[in-house]
């Protein structure tokens, strides 16, 4: 989530940055130690920093480049921007089924790249060092390393502290493909530098982060195909969401090869490349490398602290996120737990707390939620459907096509699959379609608060906005809040603590949700 390698165009580089932003004085308020030394600025570096200052403790980040992050600067921020503007044009040229006639839809894309920056810059003030100072945390611009237990060298300065943070994330990985190297590829880190659009780009690799700007780019103008080794895309994912983005993407103009592997790269005279496969070659004019990512574990000084790693290089940490040493714990991408901004947060305020206050919190990844912002969007967590019937689980679907919101807007591509285990509790569950990531939400909540599924044939006291994937035609059965003993509950309730009960319909057409049991506001004024 930290250390980005790359800087977008038009940004501050981490000198510039660092001359006015950081501090330089690295002594401790006791003058002993530091309470909590954090490595890495990035998204679980700051929430962690900003945790344990909170609760009062002396804290000293060290970043070596940007405070942000990749989410910031290479990863959330930029790509949903770009995603946005991608989307846009599609909607605009898809608007004639709506019966709104747009003549032509042209793309300026170095308009659409300085909205890109614009975003960045309008959000950096808010993970900058000024408003780390601000929260009570010592910002340092330097490179960290451990050297002892309790001990680490910012660049020749031996610091000593009373718990430590490991939050330096992840990087792209590269592929050891002869010829890819000096074909110049992009990664989802250097692409923020393009001042042009590439009128061909293979992407390699169809997961998320493949998917996601491959779609976009091919939106933009590009003419994109998408290589992915595994028989389908999005391979983590349940197989019938892949299938509905690939028919989504052939739509497009998108070409998909499963199952390929790229044999070699070379570079043309004209400055583009041509990709040899097994069965052919592709020539195009720009590559972008989306195989996963890899953590930034290297020249930590891991061994001289006693922090241990697995065999592919991530900190092993317990569900307290804490290493082998006491002393030092980790969070974020570095760990091996789902590489998302949302967890890295998450994990990183649980380790502050942990670490400054002694508690033993554990974190839970049965139930990390996730998204991939391509349209449809496909949005999981938990037991995947297809993988129900092994683990005797029961797979309920709602296919949007039996969405009222869905057939209002044209969009019933889509289908909404939940995973309920023999008490008819959610352990899992995949949708796909628009805004598959919002509906998700409910149901995540509904799986971590145990909430079972149960037929029911009765108005609703409390029904749900008409939502896109979790209401159908059927009204009967839709959802409501009940209290613990079955009564309903007051419009205004707050949450209350007992367990609560999740109601579905059985039927294959809809299904609806209710949330939370909750209690009657209290009269006394909050």
């Amino acid at each position: 989530m930290t250390h980005s390698e790359h800087t977008p165009s038009g940004e501050l580089d981490a000198g510039q940055w660092s001359a006015p932003d950081a501090d330089h004085d690295m002594t401790p308020p006791d003058g002993n130690a530091w309470d909590l030394l954090i490595i890495g600025g990035g998204t679980a570096g700051l929430v962690a920093a900003k945790t344990a200052a909170g609760f009062g403790a002396s804290v000293l980040l060290v970043e070596r480049d940007r405070t942000g992050g990749d989410c910031l600067w290479t990863g959330c921020v930029p790509s949903k921007a770009l995603l946005a503007a991608a989307h846009a044009a599609a909607d605009a040229r898809a608007a004639a089924r709506l019966g709104v006639h747009i003549d032509s839809v042209r793309v300026d894309f170095a308009e659409v790249m300085e909205h890109v920056r614009l975003a960045i810059t309008t959000i950096e003030p808010e993970d900058a060092p000024a408003a780390l100072r601000a929260a009570g945390v010592r910002v340092v611009h330097g490179t960290a390393r451990l050297s002892g237990p309790d001990t680490a060298v910012v660049d020749g300065a031996t610091i000593t502290f009373r718990q430590a943070l490991l939050a330096t994330g992840s990087a792209p990985a590269v592929l050891d493909i002869p010829g890819l190297a000096d074909a110049d590829p992009l990664t989802s880190d250097s692409i923020w530098q393009l001042d042009h659009l590439p009128p061909r780009l293979l992407v390699l690799g169809g997961g998320s982060i493949g998917c996601e700007l491959g779609q976009a780019f091919a939106r933009l103008g590009s003419q994109v195909t998408i290589v992915e080794s595994a028989p389908t895309l999005l391979p983590r994912e349940d197989p019938m969401a892949a299938t509905m983005l690939f028919a989504a993407f052939a739509e497009e103009g998108i070409a998909v090869g499963n199952g390929g592997k790229v044999a070699s790269v070379s570079r043309d005279e004209d400055g583009r490349s041509t990709v040899s496969f097994s069965n052919g070659t592709l020539r195009v004019d720009a590559i972008l490398v989306a195989v996963g990512r890899r953590p930034r574990t290297r020249d930590l000084g891991l061994e001289r602290a006693g922090v241990d790693t697995d065999e592919r290089g991530y900190v092993v940490v317990s569900d307290r996120l804490q290493t082998s040493n006491p002393r030092i714990w980790a969070a974020g991408d570095l760990t091996g737990h789902p590489q998302f901004t949302h967890t890295a947060g998450v994990h990183a305020s649980t380790a502050a707390s942990n670490a400054v206050l002694g508690l033993r919190r554990t974190v839970d990844t049965a139930t990390i939620p996730r998204v991939t912002f391509t349209q449809p969007e496909v949005a999981a967590f938990g037991v995947s459907p297809h993988q129900a019937a092994a683990a005797g689980l029961t797979v309920r679907d709602i296919h949007h096509d039996h969405v009222d919101r869905a057939i209002a807007d044209d969009s019933t591509r889509g289908i909404t699959r939940l995973v309920l285990d023999r008490k008819g509790r959610v352990v899992g569950a995949s949708i796909v379609g628009p805004r598959a990531g919002e509906s998700l939400a409910e149901l995540v909540l509904a799986a971590r608060h145990g909430l079972r599924a149960r037929p029911r044939r009765r108005d609703a006291r409390l029904p749900h906005l008409r939502r896109r994937c979790l209401e159908g035609r059927d009204r009967r059965g839709a959802g409501r809040f009940d209290q613990p003993d079955g009564r309903p509950c007051h419009p205004g309730a707050r949450l209350g603590p007992a367990p609560p009960r999740l109601t579905l319909n059985t039927d294959d057409r809809l299904t609806t949700v209710k949330c939370w049991t909750a209690s009657r506001p209290s009269s006394r004024p909050r």
